[in-house]
């Protein structure tokens, strides 16, 4: 959606398809588009035809769907969504990378909030909705920005590979660790990514990134380490804030946890490379209220906290509970796969950061894997994951349909609990944690 956003505002015509417009889901977005005259087709190939020039697919697209058949009877150019965002990101005059298997999506909206606040006038193509951001096409809430062309944010991806496409002038990287690629291949991937970079912006907290061949030009930051360029101090940590020192500067985050510290600092490394003043930089960062979706507060009940999280891999369970347990109340986890392939490589993972957050009153539940279509292998399920939880002493729970997951958490939720909906891909999830909120 950003892409065809930053597309259309360029004066390129554009036309689109998804499986959710079919559905009938999101339908508040696809409006949006529409407003801003995008036309929206079904995808049955009917919106290809003689006057289109390219057809862009995201990963998830396979060559059975429609689109991509009716692309190839009309000999058409196929790009993928990297490709296309790799050629306008590379036009810029400074290109800034957010990189890293967690908090990427966070670092992006922070560094746009600071560009911004200074009036560096952006283009930013995020993965989730900023939600201090406002522009003039999506309102509220924006994953993307649309500015002059000198300067371009945007998250890289590694989970196919694309992040291989982009060579940036500043190169953010957070973390590596085990999510939709093996160990090694990642670190491949990013290591070779941050030097293609003129700067590197680094987390030296991670266990690999110190490891990894660097470039000339490093910018550090640590939580731990004060020898480090950007090193916090004086940390603490409140249920839906953190403050912390950065060189004799106090900042308040108005976000939880400090991974979120962690990210300010990559965040305020861009702007250290960008060379903008660290004091009005770390005011602009302020005004960042966070990312849809990301320990995102639904609302209090009774007592009982409801929070919506895109939580999906590992790390991410891990830095949302551990934020969770700051409160010491029980948790109870809703955990959706957010497909078979991830679940097969990383389901005794993800249990194991549940094992080390919980404790022997916390609940895990789990319904089947969201299944978005397409051919794929369904030999480990979600109620073969749960099992082998059982096995490891969590109190898991799996349901066929997640609709059962509302009665339960009904009957067993109590006064002081954090109910916490986890997953990713599936934009029902954050109706489905309002639908828990009522039923509590």
């Amino acid at each position: 959606m950003p892409l065809a956003c930053i597309l259309n505002a360029q004066g390129h015509d554009i036309a689109g398809s998804d499986r959710a417009y079919d559905q009938g889901v999101s339908q508040e977005k696809f409006s949006k588009l529409q407003s801003l005259g995008i036309k929206l087709f079904p995808q049955d190939g009917s919106g290809i035809d003689k006057d289109t020039d390219v057809l862009v697919v995201s990963a998830a697209v396979e060559d059975t769907i429609p689109d991509v058949k009716a692309a190839k009877d009309n000999n058409l150019n196929i790009m993928t969504r990297a490709e296309l965002l790799a050629q306008i990101f590379h036009e810029a005059k400074t290109s800034v990378g957010i990189a890293g298997t967690s908090g990427k999506t966070t670092v992006t909206g922070m560094v746009a909030t600071i560009l911004s606040g200074l009036g560096c006038n952006p283009t930013v193509m995020n993965g989730g909705q900023v939600k201090n951001l406002n522009n003039k096409d999506m309102g509220a809430g924006a994953n993307f920005l649309i500015g002059d062309g000198g300067l371009f944010v945007s998250e890289m991806d590694e989970s196919d590979g694309s992040i291989a496409l982009f060579s940036p002038t500043i190169a953010v990287l957070n973390n590596i660790s085990i999510d939709h690629k093996p160990l090694d291949e990642l670190k491949d991937l990013f290591g070779q990514y941050i030097n293609r970079a003129q700067i590197a912006v680094l987390n030296m907290d991670d266990e690999y990134i110190p490891k990894l061949q660097t470039p000339e030009n490093v910018i550090t930051f640590s939580l731990k380490d004060e020898s480090a360029d950007l090193f916090a101090s004086n940390i603490e940590l409140q249920p839906q804030s953190s403050t912390f020192l950065l060189k004799g500067i106090e900042i308040t985050l108005n976000v939880p946890g400090k991974h979120n510290i962690s990210n300010a600092l990559a965040a305020l490394g861009v702007a250290q490379a960008l060379e903008l003043d660290l004091k009005t930089s770390c005011k602009a960062l302020e005004e960042f209220s966070g990312i849809k979706r990301r320990m995102e507060l639904v609302g209090e009940k009774n007592g009982i906290r409801v929070i919506d999280d895109f939580g999906h891999n590992p790390d991410k369970i891990a830095a949302g509970l551990a934020t969770v347990k700051q409160s010491h109340g029980r948790v109870i986890a809703m955990f959706q796969p957010h497909g078979f392939a991830p679940l097969r490589l990383m389901g005794e993972d993800i249990l194991k950061s549940f094992k080390a957050h919980f404790s022997s009153e916390d609940i895990l539940l789990m319904p089947e894997v969201y299944y978005a279509g397409g051919t794929v292998d369904r030999s480990v399920t979600a109620n073969d994951i749960i099992e082998k939880g059982k096995i490891m002493g969590l109190n898991a729970h799996w349901f066929e349909k997640r609709a059962d997951i509302v009665p339960f958490i009904h009957d067993n939720v109590r006064k002081g609990d954090t109910v916490i909906i986890m997953g990713a891909r599936d934009d029902t999830l954050s109706d489905f944690a309002q639908e828990i909120l009522e039923a509590i």
